[in-house]
């Protein structure tokens, strides 16, 4: 099995064996993904669902790992990658009438949340831009309309 390079932008932290659904994971989790750090946790506050708090934690972890570990500032993080997981179904007997039982199944989740720190892209892109290096006479200009040529 290969080994993942860390990349220098990249933090991560991972929940697991959350006693929930994975589907009810996934509702919450779809909704937050590509956000930034701050508005990922206001949406999860005012969402309904009890999926939010355990993914708060995890995205509140993540973020605490990059101040500690790498310096990051946490206005800076973006949920880039987010992603729950199946986990093991917990077994419990239940019982019932005339001495008889009943399998309830506990679904366990797995979630898995990587932050990213965008300062970095942000200042690479000021620095090379395009257009930095064209001619003055090939930069585009444009009048508004869709096309500019008779």
């Amino acid at each position: 099995m290969r080994k993942k390079k860390k990349s220098l932008t990249e933090v991560s932290a991972l929940g697991q064996y959350i006693p929930m659904s994975v589907h009810k994971a996934r509702r919450v989790i779809d909704q937050i993904r590509g956000r930034s750090y701050k508005e990922t946790l206001m949406i999860l506050e005012l969402m309904p669902y009890r999926a939010c708090y355990p993914i708060f934690k995890i995205i509140y972890s993540a973020a605490a790992n990059a101040k500690h570990n790498k310096g990051f500032e946490k206005e800076d993080l973006l949920v880039w990658k987010a992603e729950v997981n199946k986990g093991p179904t917990r077994k419990k007997l239940k019982p019932r009438a005339r001495g008889r039982s009943y399998l309830l199944k506990k679904p366990t989740c797995h979630i898995s949340v990587v932050l990213k720190d965008i300062s970095y892209y942000e200042a690479y892109q000021t620095l090379y831009t395009r257009e930095k290096y064209l001619p003055s006479n090939f930069r585009l200009k444009s009048s508004g309309a869709i096309w500019d040529k008779k």
